[in-house]
């Protein structure tokens, strides 16, 4: 299957390039950016040399499938013809991800430029929405945050464990704030430095609240802080909710049965795994893995549930290429089971 990479020279793009080099059941041929057209790949990303292919301003050659690493709205107007034209893709941008157009319009700054692509895209956390990705030509990749997030929360909520009022701490690494040049980014201002940003509101706050109401069924109360750390990878989510009066009357040993409701809720995810002590970000560091430990703080019944996975992969591309794998029949590891780099 040929693979195409709209704009491949930022770092979700180019990390589907790195990925998709060694998977076995496709071919990337061809490469886009508007910054690096006309440059040899290697030219951008030197690591990427055994990829000799030039990026073209726009896909140059037939392709069955496209990733979009476009910045949003941007991305949805690349990809509507693209859809339209029948190849199925994966938007890497927030584009499709929030199912209501005017809260994609308060939280953007913008009117969604194929509001009709959006009815029929999908939501792409195989974790819980494996049917419709199977069945759609288009997948709304999820944030690097929310995926942490939601798969942090979303069995404790399925099982009605916990009341609706949650909180999330969640830290990341600074490729998570892409590679356009900014002070915040800067070393000097990251090195040695921990700050929480979006504190007023972050664009995917709207994106996990949209999710763990739908698990749940109502709306959620929710607190979402990020986090700025200094390393390059990863995101680390710590979650907190009060534990429901029916499940704490229910069980006489509520950690213990958090820990059954996590595993077997995930116990057949190729991905997601619960562990049985809290997980560090070097855990998931190159791979596809979001780890979740889930424990209960008896003192208070507070569950708390650490997540941690790496954004540029499972929390961005390495996430694209398992959609496209179920879009596409292919069994869902292929090109995607490598173990995390350590130390």
């Amino acid at each position: 299957m040929k693979i195409g990479i709209i704009n491949v020279t930022g770092y979700a793009g180019a990390e589907v390039a790195r990925i998709a080099y060694d998977h076995p059941e496709i071919e990337l041929v061809s490469v886009t950016g508007r910054s690096g057209a006309g440059k040899k790949l290697s030219e951008v990303f030197p690591h990427l040399f055994k990829i000799n292919l030039e990026i073209t301003p726009e896909i140059e050659t037939e392709v069955d499938f496209v990733f979009s690493g476009l910045p949003h709205a941007a991305s949805a107007e690349a990809l509507t013809t693209i859809v339209d034209s029948g190849i199925k893709a994966v938007d890497i941008s927030a584009d499709f991800r929030l199912k209501d157009l005017q809260t994609y319009k308060e939280w953007y700054q913008v009117d969604h430029p194929s509001p009709d692509l959006l009815k029929t895209s999908a939501y792409g956390l195989p974790e819980l929405h494996k049917e419709e990705i199977k069945n759609t030509s288009l997948v709304a990749n999820p944030g690097c945050y929310p995926t942490a997030s939601i798969l942090a929360l979303a069995p404790a909520l399925k099982h009605q464990a916990i009341t609706s009022d949650i909180i999330i701490d969640a830290k990341s690494g600074v490729s998570g704030a892409g590679r356009t040049l900014s002070l915040k980014t800067h070393f000097s201002e990251v090195n040695e430095n921990l700050s929480a940003y979006g504190v007023d509101g972050h664009r995917h706050m709207p994106e996990i609240a949209q999710e763990l109401d739908n698990i749940s069924d109502q709306a959620c109360n929710l607190t979402f802080i990020p986090h700025l750390i200094p390393m390059t990878r990863g995101i680390l989510a710590t979650c907190y909710a009060p534990l429901s009066s029916d499940f704490i009357e229910n069980n006489d040993d509520p950690k213990s049965k958090i820990t059954e409701i996590y595993k077997s809720f995930y116990e057949n995810e190729k991905f997601t795994h619960v562990v049985d002590q809290p997980p560090m970000t070097k855990h998931t560091l190159g791979n596809n893995d979001c780890i979740i430990y889930p424990t209960v703080d008896l003192r208070t019944n507070r569950l708390i549930v650490i997540s941690c996975l790496d954004n540029l992969v499972k929390g961005a591309a390495g996430q694209a290429i398992h959609n496209m794998n179920i879009m596409s029949g292919i069994p869902e590891t292929t090109g995607l089971t490598q173990l995390s780099l350590y130390p």
